[in-house]
């Protein structure tokens, strides 16, 4: 029997991801205090690469505890601007500021995965895209978030490069499936080399 595959996300883009490359899997949201585990790690001095990391695991572990013969995918982003690190904007107005701050400048996308199999974690891999936004008018930015706001207020940055946020960068380096929300390649290689999925 082939081990079910489980997504440790409430994402509505990393389950289409998924669907649209033809996995059949559940999605299991999970509980994890993302909010206390970013901000004591950041205590700790960790880089923003190692945060995504460690919550992209703390989801993996904490579906995979509850169904330990599944593949659960655990993953996570984290928005580094020059060591400063941009969480999802809970206002309006804290979405104006991220964009603010991004505007004419490069920030990092760092999108951790983890896949957590009969208690452990058996593979992971972190996915790190340079973004280099444009400068843009006020009056862009206002119509932007009058037009995208309140669906931007899923993503770190407020942006989804999918949709009208593509027009916010003048230059990307890295895998488009990576600034979704998934490795998404380099998951289904590892799928179908445990036999997970047909290969």
């Amino acid at each position: 029997m082939v081990a079910p595959i489980l997504l440790a996300s409430g994402s509505a883009i990393r389950a289409e991801l998924l669907k649209n490359a033809g996995i059949s899997f559940e999605a299991r949201k999970p509980r994890v205090d993302e909010d206390a585990v970013r901000q004591a790690l950041e205590a700790e001095g960790e880089s923003p690469r190692n945060i995504a990391d460690a919550l992209a695991q703390a989801k993996a572990e904490k579906v995979g505890r509850k169904a330990p013969e599944a593949f659960v995918i655990g993953c996570d982003q984290v928005l580094d601007l020059e060591g400063r690190i941009f969480s999802k904007p809970e206002s309006l107005e804290e979405a104006r500021d991220q964009l603010r701050a991004l505007a004419g400048k490069r920030h990092v996308l760092h999108t951790a995965a983890v896949i957590h199999n009969e208690d452990r974690v058996v593979w992971r891999k972190v996915s790190s895209v340079k973004m280099t936004m444009r400068p843009f008018s006020e009056a862009f930015l206002e119509g932007y978030l009058e037009r995208n706001w309140p669906e931007v207020g899923t993503s770190c940055g407020a942006y989804q490069v999918e949709s009208e946020g593509v027009r916010l960068f003048s230059r990307i380096e890295g895998d488009y499936f990576a600034i979704l929300g998934l490795p998404l390649l380099e998951i289904l290689d590892y799928l179908a080399l445990r036999g997970a999925i047909d290969s």
